[in-house]
């Protein structure tokens, strides 16, 4: 049995320089698991910020519950991530390094069924990072199409 992706920051590889990807769990309420198990749930514009020693998760939309009943949970609420105490404080000294951000990058479902984040711990591209990015992959596009078409 494999993880079950529920959401994706797919501009997530486009905007930022990925240097390490880290797993953590999520702390949530019944009603947000099961929203998650519908796949209601959005990433973009989220970030992870380190606030008193621990990290939360800021900006992930989950969508309510329909049959929730009585609880109304604010869909943007911080969630906090559940990592170990050592990788937090490696954690701490990484992002206080000059343009290091925690971005996440997808959420899905361990094999034994518990809600998972995908960090990452990145650094912001400038636009001239972007373009020379498009380019290169342009060019290696046409370089693949000549090899197809062969030597004549």
């Amino acid at each position: 049995m494999s993880a079950r992706v529920v959401c994706q920051n797919r501009k997530a590889r486009h905007d930022y320089h990925i240097e390490e990807v880290i797993e953590a769990g999520i702390e949530l309420l019944g009603p947000e698991v099961k929203s998650l198990r519908e796949g209601r749930a959005s990433l973009v514009d989220s970030y992870a910020k380190i606030k008193k020693g621990e990290v939360f998760l800021y900006n992930m939309h989950i969508t309510p519950y329909a049959f929730a009943g009585h609880v109304n949970l604010d869909p943007r609420r911080p969630r906090r991530l559940l990592l170990r105490r050592r990788e937090i404080k490696r954690l701490i000294g990484k992002t206080e390094e000059k343009g290091f951000t925690l971005i996440p990058i997808k959420v899905y479902f361990s094999p034994k069924g518990w809600a998972k984040v995908e960090l990452a711990l990145a650094k912001g591209k400038r636009k001239y990072d972007k373009r020379k990015a498009i380019k290169e992959r342009e060019l290696k596009r046409e370089m693949e199409q000549v090899k197809k078409r062969g030597p004549y």
